[in-house]
């Protein structure tokens, strides 16, 4: 699938009934399908995108296919899928945009379940097969370990809800709070929640700090996010020098941490531009068994008053993707020894 992250967002985070995370339909569809699907996908951007503009350009692209006979031969479903996200794509150029289709029925939006906050709601609404799946995995904490006495090396490849990954942070916290610096890897992490993001900058900061805002345009209500004061493990703390590693495959949640960090002046990101998806969607149904994601939230940084949509994050040392662990440890070695001031960040 072209955006996975997005089929394991939805697992973990919406759990719609495992509907919009099945495999994709091949099945036929007729030209009633298709005329339901493009026309609630109209209504539906134009009344949740987060660009009211953006959404109504991209309503004249699609009315103007439409004319022109483009989706008349479309009778696969995945096709379908596939048409209307890269010619949306080709209007916002928003990360976050999708069309899906599903071989469940898709819930009405009425339908579809928040959230969940607590572990026990989570586990009411995620299908006996994945959660027990989930259950059984890292959670997206790969590795973390000392890569010398004195450097410790986080691994992450997703920031999962905050109540299955709180006793992960606080338990690998633990095991490196005796190092003088640390390196946290994110060049595969395809993204997750806010709330984990900000429980982990916690770890890494001495007193209470405003980390990002969210504006909801279905609601216009701005949303801050603070770091944590009680945490179950050992605070690292804001002096210790702490080096991130990016690159393309760095997205969404991870390029908020990242950017979050960088802004505060907390970290140098070493690597490649991220991917440079920084609006926030939801599942939105189309259509029995067609639904689409689409970003209604956009991130603003308090510091930056901006994010990273479209652009990434920029890293403040240039180094190829593969070659940025090896130089994060020749940076933070001489960081350490004395040899090399802190570089500048905060873009």
């Amino acid at each position: 699938m072209k955006k996975k992250w997005i089929v394991t967002l939805s697992l973990l985070l919406l759990t719609v009934t495992g509907a919009i995370a099945g495999p994709l339909s091949t099945g036929e569809i007729d030209s009633a399908t298709r005329l339901e699907v493009i026309d609630t996908l109209i209504a539906k951007l134009n009344a949740h995108y987060v660009f009211p503009d953006k959404a109504q350009q991209a309503e004249v692209v699609l009315r103007q296919h439409q004319r022109e006979g483009k989706y008349d031969g479309i009778t696969d479903g995945k096709q379908l899928a596939k048409q209307l996200s890269d010619d949306i794509e080709g209007v916002v150029h928003d990360k976050h945009m999708a069309v899906y289709v599903s071989t469940r029925p898709v819930p009405h939006d009425d339908a579809m379940p928040p959230p969940p906050q607590t572990r026990a709601e989570w586990e009411k609404q995620v299908p006996p097969a994945a959660l027990e799946k989930i259950l059984a995995s890292n959670l997206g904490v790969e590795k973390a370990d000392h890569l010398s006495p004195n450097i410790g090396y986080l691994q992450i490849s997703s920031f999962g809800p905050v109540f299955l990954i709180s006793d992960k942070f606080a338990a690998v916290m633990n095991k490196l709070a005796d190092t003088d610096g640390l390196i946290i890897d994110l060049r595969n992490n395809g993204g997750g929640g806010g709330d984990s993001v900000a429980l982990l900058i916690s770890y890494l900061v001495d007193e209470r700090t405003r980390l990002n805002d969210t504006w909801e345009r279905t609601t216009g209500i701005t949303t801050q996010y603070w770091t944590q004061d009680n945490l179950d493990g050992k605070r690292y703390g804001g002096k210790k020098p702490v080096l991130i590693l990016a690159g393309p495959n760095t997205k969404s949640a991870a390029e908020s941490f990242a950017y979050q960090m960088q802004a505060l002046k907390r970290a140098t990101v070493i690597g490649e531009r991220t991917w440079g998806g920084a609006n926030a969607s939801r599942p939105y149904r189309l259509s029995e068994y067609f639904a689409a994601f689409i970003p209604s939230r956009r991130s603003i940084s308090p510091i930056t008053h901006t994010n990273w949509e479209g652009t990434g994050v920029i890293p403040d040392v240039a180094a190829k993707v593969d070659d940025a662990l090896a130089a994060a440890k020749d940076l933070m070695q001489r960081q350490l020894n004395g040899g090399a001031p802190p570089v500048a960040t905060g873009r």
